[in-house]
């Protein structure tokens, strides 16, 4: 006999901007509890230092968590120079200080431009990336350190907003799966003397920006209030803009529900490929090349077909 699951059932988006001082689970938690949930997920953690832009995904959402997880990201940080810490931000000790040399906004612009497009990182010790099995910053508090191949990552923008007397202001638009805490020591060590994050600020997530984002005091006035949260949630198909729309209907419509491959003639699209029928988003489908046609390959489909 099956449990039967406890809270309801809330489909879509909702984007948070993350305070600083907790973690993304517990505010994925909060906010759970808030709605009375009973299926909800985040698209990637940010540190108890990062704020901003933090998407969560309750019930057929979840279903696309990877390809939101997939997307790029954008971030404002500052970078403290001079000094580098244990964890490459400002919670971590003090491992080694140096004199800062005279800077000007041209001496660091060479210097930013070697971090431009694609480059190879190594991910911090006190990274969630798994070794093993458990996440590298557990290797790194028992003294344990991990050796880590440098990953390729692709830094689309890197700008100097702002420099002052031993800080500098970025704003990086890059890849997954890159460490802003790992550029910035690297800038840092380019530079001559080191640096570390001491305010990140993401801006950007699964398409999402801030403009999107509500803070989590916003939801508990709401709820005293006693009115309904369902309003802020974006439908789940709202993070997936990036993909290619595709309308189906009749046959083709109900094979692609029943889990079934359909082949298309004059679809041009491949690769991943939004889905709607008569009563909205369908789900997520895969296009493949077959000859002069192509074979769509149902990947993840939603039960709720009105999209929220």
């Amino acid at each position: 006999m099956s449990r039967r699951r406890k809270g309801r059932d809330v489909n879509g988006v909702l984007v948070i901007d993350k305070p600083q001082g907790v973690t993304s689970n517990g505010v994925l938690q909060q906010v759970k509890r808030l709605y009375g949930a009973a299926k909800a997920g985040h698209t990637g953690a940010l540190d108890p230092l990062a704020t901003g832009v933090l998407p969560l995904c309750f019930g057929e959402a979840t279903k696309f968590s990877q390809s939101m997880l997939d997307s790029d990201k954008a971030y404002i940080t500052t970078a403290r120079l001079g000094v580098r810490t244990e964890t490459g931000d400002s919670e971590g000790a003090v491992v080694e200080e140096r004199p800062v040399p005279e800077l000007t906004e041209a001496t660091v612009e060479v210097v930013l431009d070697g971090f431009r497009g694609d480059i190879e990182q190594i991910p911090s010790m006190y990274s969630a990336l798994k070794h093993q099995g458990r996440p590298l910053y557990e290797y790194a508090r028992e003294g344990i350190t991990v050796e880590r191949p440098a990953r390729p990552v692709t830094i689309h923008e890197l700008t100097l907003l702002a420099l002052r007397d031993g800080e500098m202001d970025l704003a990086v638009h890059c890849t997954k799966g890159t460490y802003v805490r790992s550029l910035v020591e690297d800038i840092g060590e380019a530079l001559g003397c080191g640096a570390h994050v001491i305010a990140l600020r993401r801006t950007l997530a699964s398409g999402y920006t801030l403009a999107d984002a509500h803070p989590v005091s916003e939801l508990e006035a709401l709820r005293e209030r006693g009115e309904s949260l369902d309003g802020l949630l974006l439908a789940p198909d709202s993070a997936l803009t990036m993909f290619p729309e595709l309308q189906l209907q009749g046959g083709a419509l109900v094979s692609i529900l029943n889990g079934q491959q359909v082949r298309m003639q004059g679809q041009p699209a491949t690769g991943p490929v939004r889905l709607y029928g008569e009563q909205g988003f369908v789900g997520l489908a895969e296009a493949l090349p077959e000859g002069d046609d192509t074979v769509l390959v149902p990947r993840r489909l939603v039960q709720d077909r009105s999209g929220r």
